[in-house]
C-alpha cells in the first residue's frame, strides 16, 4: 500500500519531499481532495482525490505551482460535487484561438498598449503559422519547440504589406524569440485559466525555456559623440523621437503618446502613458527646450511627436536604422540604445538606483539586475579619492 502523509502544504514541505522508494501522498489540508504524490524516481504531481480508489493527475510540479494547484482542484473538486466526476469537455479551441482570446481580455482591462503589442506578435508568429491550427489538448512540447526554432530563423509564412512592416519575415535574434514566447505562454495560460485546456497540459510549454544570458542590446552603449553623429543623420521627425529618448530615458513608444497636455511648462514636467507605467517626470533644461519647441502653437489634444504630421503608428525602426547605417554606428543600434545609454550616465553619474528606475518607469529589480553593476564601479570610484587611514 502506499504511504498516505497528511500534513500542511506549503512551499517549503513541498520542496522538501524526497522520494523514499515507494509512491506516496501529502495531502493538502487547505484544499481536501489534493495531493501531491512523490513517485519513487523523485517526479511529483498534484493529483485530486474523490470517492474510493478515484484519483486524476491535473499538473506536474513544479511547473503547476502550489497555488496553481488549488486553484484547478478546487474548480475539480467543485464539478465532483455537482456531477459525480471531472468534467471535461473536448475544446476546438487551437492555439490561435487562445491567441485571440488573450488579446481580447488586455483590451478588456484597458490594456491597449500592451493589447496592441501581443496583436502585433501573434500575427507575425502565430496566426498565419502552421501552430495556430493545433487545437489546445494536441499542442505538444515538440510543437512549441518547433515554432520558436522557426521564428528564429524566420521561416514564417509572408503576411500582407503594412506600412512599417516587411511582409517576409526575417531571422531574429534570441532575445526576441524569448519575448515571443512570452508572450504566446501567456496566452496559453490563461487558456488553461480559463479551463479551455486541462492543467496537465501546462508542462508542454513550460518545458520550453527561455534562451539564456541574449540580452545582448543592453551591451551596446554609445558615447556622446556617437549619439551625435545619430542624430545629426536622421530626418526631423525621428530626431525629435531620438532627442527625447536620449534625453529622459523613456521608453521607445512613449513619445509617440506624448499629447500637448501632458506637457507642464510651469512645472517642468511631462507625463509618460504608455506600457502600464504612466509617470510623471521632471525634464532637465535641454529636454525643456525640446518640449517647448515641439508644444508652440499646439491644441492639448494634439500629438507633439509626428511623423510626417500624423501621429506615429510605431513605424520608426526603418529611420533610426537608415540613421544607424549613415552615421557608422556599431551593429544593433536601435532606439532602445539611447535609453540604455541613458540609464548607465545617470547611474555613473551618481544617481540613485530607485530613483533611476522611476525615471525611467521601470522596476528596482530589473534596474538592480542589469545596471547594478555600474554602482559598485561609481562605489570603487570614490573608495579610492577617500583616505581612510
Amino acid at each position: 500500500m502506499p504511504r498516505i502523509t497528511r500534513e500542511p502544504l506549503t512551499l517549503k514541505s513541498v520542496n522538501a519531499a524526497k522520494p523514499t522508494g515507494k509512491l506516496y501522498r501529502l495531502r493538502d489540508a487547505t484544499v481536501p481532495g489534493l495531493a501531491l504524490r512523490v513517485n519513487p524516481a523523485g517526479t511529483r504531481a498534484w493529483a485530486i482525490a474523490w470517492g474510493r480508489g478515484q484519483e486524476r493527475i491535473i499538473g506536474a510540479y513544479p511547473v503547476m505551482t502550489l497555488d496553481m494547484a488549488r486553484e484547478a482542484a478546487r474548480r475539480e473538486l467543485g464539478e465532483v460535487a455537482e456531477h459525480g466526476a471531472p468534467q471535461h469537455k473536448a475544446t476546438k479551441d487551437t492555439v490561435a484561438d487562445a491567441c485571440r482570446d488573450y488579446v481580447a481580455a488586455l483590451r478588456k482591462v484597458g490594456r491597449e498598449d500592451a493589447a496592441d503589442d501581443a496583436e502585433r506578435r501573434f500575427e507575425r508568429t502565430v496566426f498565419h503559422d502552421r501552430i495556430g491550427k493545433i487545437k489546445l489538448g494536441k499542442l505538444s512540447q515538440d510543437d512549441v519547440e518547433d515554432w520558436r526554432d522557426r521564428v528564429e530563423r524566420g521561416e514564417l509564412a509572408e503576411l500582407p504589406v503594412k506600412k512599417g512592416r516587411p511582409p517576409k519575415a526575417k531571422p531574429l535574434s534570441k532575445a526576441t524569440v524569448n519575448r515571443m514566447r512570452t508572450t504566446l505562454v501567456a496566452a496559453l495560460n490563461r487558456a488553461v485559466e480559463r479551463r479551455k485546456v486541462t492543467p496537465d497540459r501546462v508542462i508542454e510549454w513550460a518545458n520550453v525555456k527561455p534562451y539564456e544570458k541574449v540580452g545582448n542590446r543592453r551591451n551596446l552603449y554609445l558615447d556622446k559623440k556617437q549619439r551625435r553623429a545619430l542624430l545629426a543623420n536622421a530626418g526631423a521627425d525621428i530626431r525629435d523621437v531620438m532627442e527625447c529618448v536620449a534625453l529622459t530615458g523613456c521608453r521607445a513608444g512613449d513619445p509617440a503618446a506624448v499629447l500637448r497636455r501632458d506637457y507642464d511648462a510651469r512645472h517642468r514636467t511631462v507625463a509618460f502613458r504608455t506600457k502600464d507605467h504612466p509617470r510623471t517626470i521632471p525634464l532637465s533644461p535641454a529636454a525643456v527646450t525640446l518640449f517647448e519647441r515641439l508644444a508652440k502653437g499646439k491644441s492639448p489634444g494634439e500629438h507633439l511627436f509626428t511623423n510626417g504630421g500624423k501621429p506615429w503608428a510605431k513605424d520608426w525602426s526603418g529611420q533610426v536604422k537608415d540613421a544607424a547605417t549613415a552615421a557608422e554606428l556599431p551593429e544593433g543600434a536601435v532606439l532602445y540604445t539611447l535609453r540604455h545609454c541613458w540609464i548607465t550616465d545617470a547611474i555613473t553619474g551618481g544617481m540613485d538606483l530607485l530613483t533611476v528606475a522611476k525615471l525611467s518607469g521601470t522596476s528596482l529589480a530589473m534596474i538592480e539586475k542589469h545596471y547594478g553593476h555600474l554602482v559598485q564601479g561609481v562605489a570603487r570610484d570614490k573608495l579610492a579619492e577617500i583616505n581612510f587611514l
